[in-house]
């Protein structure tokens, strides 16, 4: 559970998001957004040019039918344990330079897959430690880093994956270690193992 102050996305009184049935509920909430979610990815995602625009535009996709506020970047300060998030007021500028320094190594193509895990790791961490949106950042960070990975020709195998072990990575990468994600990603990649 992420903590905020002064929470506006919460119901007062509550930690539980508010959202689009008006589940008060932690419990039935994140099982409506689980099913929601999860049945948004299984159909066509938004095109895009792998930008800062596109990214938040896959959020609203898989987020769309749960939070009124799904695709729009958060606007109080979060952490979750000891890991404090990106200031709002700072999210737009990160993001901004984080995609164009992801549009000038030309998304990764032309990459070896332990190079394209490397690059991709150290993307995911920093996208990460913004952490753009009050709730869906891990979907839409994976979500995205597959459309990344088919883009720069190492296709994700998505059924390797053990969701412990990339959440574990991605907390090692906040702490500034990446190789552990890096090396979860390379596991992904079709044609690294």
């Amino acid at each position: 559970m992420y903590a905020a102050i002064d929470d506006p996305y919460c119901y007062p009184g509550t930690t539980v998001l508010k959202n689009k049935l008006g589940l008060r509920n932690q419990r039935q909430l994140d099982a409506f957004e689980s099913e929601m979610s999860f049945q948004r990815s299984t159909e066509s995602l938004p095109t895009g040019r792998l930008s800062y625009s596109h990214y938040r535009a896959i959020h609203l996709h898989l987020f769309q039918d749960v939070y009124p506020w799904a695709g729009k970047v958060r606007t109080v300060r979060i952490s979750k344990g000891e890991s404090t998030f990106c200031y709002p007021e700072r999210i737009d500028h990160e993001m901004a330079k984080l995609f164009k320094a992801l549009a000038r190594a030309k998304h990764m193509r032309g990459t070896t897959p332990a190079g394209f895990a490397k690059q991709a790791a150290h993307f995911l961490a920093e996208l990460n430690a913004i952490h753009a949106f009050r709730e869906g950042n891990g979907r839409t960070q994976l979500t995205f880093l597959t459309l990344l990975a088919e883009k720069a020709g190492h296709p994700l195998m998505l059924k390797r994956m053990k969701p412990e072990r990339i959440l574990q990575a991605v907390i090692d990468s906040f702490g500034g270690d990446e190789r552990p994600l890096a090396g979860m990603i390379h596991e992904l990649v079709e044609s690294g193992k």
